[in-house]
């Protein structure tokens, strides 16, 4: 230690490599007076917030030590889990700090996550709201709240409202200033300052991640990526807290990688959830059983099942489309709203309680041997089953597979709920040898898993779990 300021905090600085962009700790920015409230009784009201009361507990114990070291030390602050996947956090001027749970499945340390928590108080803190002009957001976020189990475009929304917004320079000064308190504020809890740089690199990482691998728009950072100079005045800001460090370092409140096991991951009750072949939609309330031995991975928008079998090359989708103008069978749903004028054989049944219609579509180009088609109706919802056997393939047992999944559609229960929100981190040790390529056989994501993997633990795009590393896998 030399002049004050414990060693780790000072030789940290001096080490770290420039981030090319500031990444703005809360993208949703902050609220106006009276707003916090309303969203938190809307979510919970929607169940939007994090079941875990532990994890709960945990970002309320930090934010309130922060909260303590800062300017608004005795006021009343409200810190939540939301159970949304988005990397996010937001802030609201009357005190409500809310966190994703998307957030915290990449973050690294309880300072980490404190740094995430304390640019969010800065935000308060700096009355950024007052501060902006025509901020019309809290709408916004209460219409996707109200979404909130009635479709899969709720976080789609959400994002694409974040990665709209105009971006002036008031607000990049904002952010620098959320990050210059925040920095106080960890330094004089009892945290390392320099995790706020930390947490950025993470962040960093994951919109990398986006981008480059999964071909989606960040919603959480990187709108500040056109300002090239904000990197070296976010070091200048933090590097200012280190000499705020006392020798009296507190530890953390918990172990962090203890409640990291068990931590929700991904978009599960947004977007669906496969395991073992079937496939959950906790929003939704739907499970849909494909045949066994078949791949299934699904989008935002779609559920696809593949036959991977050698001698097969049966394929079943399923999409949600927009309900009826007026009031229509499912086959009429077919011929009329679709415009589908090549379906024979078809059969109107009943599927676990809901109206449905199942068909063959005439094949006339010699592409396929058989292709299928079906409609659900459910809760005001349309289902839309497609089937495509090629040339390669057992027509009869393709048609069987086909009706047994149709005939598998049914709503969740209880038990099915459970498991659809069941996608969880685990923490491992890392052993000799180990690689994220053999991770990726035995984890739950089924899109970019060795990537995913990776970017969860910070070593994207290229790097291998060391012997001894904690280590953040999926099931």
């Amino acid at each position: 230690m030399s002049n004050g300021v414990p060693q780790r905090f000072a030789v940290g600085l001096m080490n770290k490599c420039l981030v090319v962009l500031v990444l703005a700790f809360g993208a949703l920015d902050a609220y106006g007076a009276g707003d916090g409230e309303k969203m938190y009784n809307e979510l919970r009201e929607k169940s939007g917030l994090y079941p875990d009361e532990e994890w709960q507990a945990y970002v309320t114990e930090i934010g309130e030590r922060l909260l303590a070291a800062s300017p608004h030390a005795g006021r009343h602050y409200t810190f939540t889990v939301i159970d949304n996947p988005v990397v996010n956090a937001q802030a609201t001027q009357d005190g409500y700090i809310f966190v994703n749970r998307g957030v915290i499945a990449y973050l690294r340390s309880e300072d980490e996550l404190a740094g995430i928590i304390g640019h969010e108080i800065g935000h308060v803190v700096g009355r950024h709201v007052q501060k902006r002009k025509g901020a019309n957001r809290l709408g916004n976020i209460l219409g996707w709240i109200g979404a909130l189990g009635t479709s899969t475009m709720a976080i789609k929304d959400l994002g694409n409202t974040l990665t709209t917004a105009a971006i002036t320079r008031e607000a990049r000064e904002q952010e620098l200033e959320a990050d210059a308190y925040g920095s106080e504020f960890l330094a004089k809890a009892g945290y390392d300052p320099l995790a706020m740089i930390n947490a950025i690199y993470v962040l960093k990482e994951h919109e990398m991640f986006s981008k480059s691998v999964m071909n989606q728009p960040n919603v959480y950072h990187g709108l500040f990526g056109t300002h090239p100079r904000n990197d070296k005045r976010l070091h200048d800001i933090v590097g200012k807290a280190v000499p705020l460090a006392t020798y009296d370092t507190r530890g953390p409140e918990r172990d962090f990688w203890e409640m990291m096991d068990g931590l929700v991951f991904g978009s599960g009750p947004a977007t669906g959830l496969i395991k073992d072949g079937v496939y959950y939609h906790g929003t939704l309330r739907i499970v849909v059983k494909f045949p066994e031995g078949w791949d299934v991975t699904n989008t935002p928008t779609e559920i696809i099942g593949r036959d991977i079998g050698t001698t097969s090359t049966g394929s079943i989708t399923v999409q949600r489309q927009k309900p009826p103008e007026s009031e229509q069978t499912p086959e009429q749903y077919v011929t009329e709203t679709l415009q589908r004028d090549d379906v024979v054989n078809g059969e109107t049944l009943t599927v676990h309680g809901y109206a449905a219609y199942i068909a063959d579509i005439e094949v006339l180009d010699g592409t396929a041997q058989s292709k299928k088609i079906a409609v659900i109706y459910k809760d005001g919802g349309v289902y839309l089953f497609r089937g495509n056997l090629g040339k390669v393939g057992d027509v009869e047992q393709f048609q069987k597979d086909f009706r047994g999944t149709i005939e598998s559609f049914r709503a969740m229960t209880a038990a099915d709920l459970q498991i659809a929100n069941d996608q969880r981190i685990k923490v491992v040790i890392a052993e000799p040898g180990d690689t994220y390529a053999e991770y990726a056989k035995r984890v739950s994501i089924k899109t970019f898993p060795e990537e995913t993997l990776r970017v969860i633990n910070g070593h994207h795009p290229r790097g291998e779990p060391r012997a001894g590393d904690m280590i953040k896998i999926v099931q």
